[in-house]
């Protein structure tokens, strides 16, 4: 695979391991949400994301030649899975996932608007498909937010709990990667720096409706995109993969 190849390879595979370890998380609230409706919300939600990790492994795989899919989905070992590593955080309480929820949310309605304007036609299609889902996925959080911040006093804190524990996941979100760094030039990647004014301008406007503080931390986190993660993406990991890697080949 040449340089540039890889460079594209690397980035849709991010893009792929973002949406499956988020959604994988999501789905741990499958039977265990607060009541049935938000349980089928939830899981829908964590469907949409794998089916568009699906769709960037599947890309990838075209890139690669050789892997399948499900081959760089579930037979990598967590050192080379590059999602962010908010998207790996333990689901918590429901205010947490709520408040995980809205902070990327936010960011991923910006970021599908711009990759749909990419110049890569395949990327362009997913983010085309991506973008209408990460809004409803916004109006959800968004709801939530407001409702569990001006809500009870339990709820409030509870809310505001999940806001500071996030908060220094947030600046990993607007870094970019070498390999985009280099496919900007090609009119692929999308310069997240620039997205970072319209991130604060919505959460804060949202936090002040929900009666929440932003946060004064000054401590932040990264290191995802490079392989190394938070000590609960292996116990994650090895409930995700733990059928293709028993069966090898498996297909439903």
């Amino acid at each position: 695979m040449n340089e540039s190849r890889q460079e594209l390879f690397d980035f849709v595979v991010a893009q792929a391991d973002d949406a499956m370890v988020l959604g994988q998380r999501l789905s741990e609230w499958c039977s265990n949400a607060p009541y049935l409706e938000e349980d089928l919300a939830l899981t829908n939600v964590a469907l949409d994301y794998v089916g568009r990790a699906k769709m960037f492994y599947e890309y990838a795989s075209k890139l690669d030649g050789e892997k399948s899919a499900d081959d760089i989905a579930f037979m990598r070992d967590g050192r080379e899975f590059r999602n962010l590593l908010i998207m790996e955080l333990p689901i918590g309480d429901f205010a947490f996932s709520m408040a995980r929820q809205f902070l990327i949310d936010v960011f991923n309605v910006e970021y599908m608007t711009q990759l749909q304007k990419t110049a890569d036609p395949e990327i362009a299609a997913i983010a085309g498909k991506a973008v209408k889902e990460c809004r409803y996925h916004l109006r959800r959080s968004h709801e939530w937010v407001v409702r569990l911040g001006d809500g009870t006093e339990k709820s409030h804190e509870r809310a505001q709990k999940g806001i500071d524990e996030l908060w220094g996941y947030i600046d990993e979100l607007f870094v970019n990667t070498d390999s985009e760094v280099a496919l900007m030039k090609e009119s692929v990647a999308v310069d997240r720096t620039l997205l970072r004014d319209a991130w604060n301008k919505q959460v804060d406007t949202v936090l002040e409706e929900a009666t929440l503080s932003k946060p004064g931390i000054d401590w932040s986190v990264t290191g995802g995109r490079q392989g190394i993660h938070t000590e609960h993406f292996g116990h994650m990991l090895a409930e995700m993969q733990f059928l293709q890697r028993a069966y090898p080949g498996l297909e439903w």
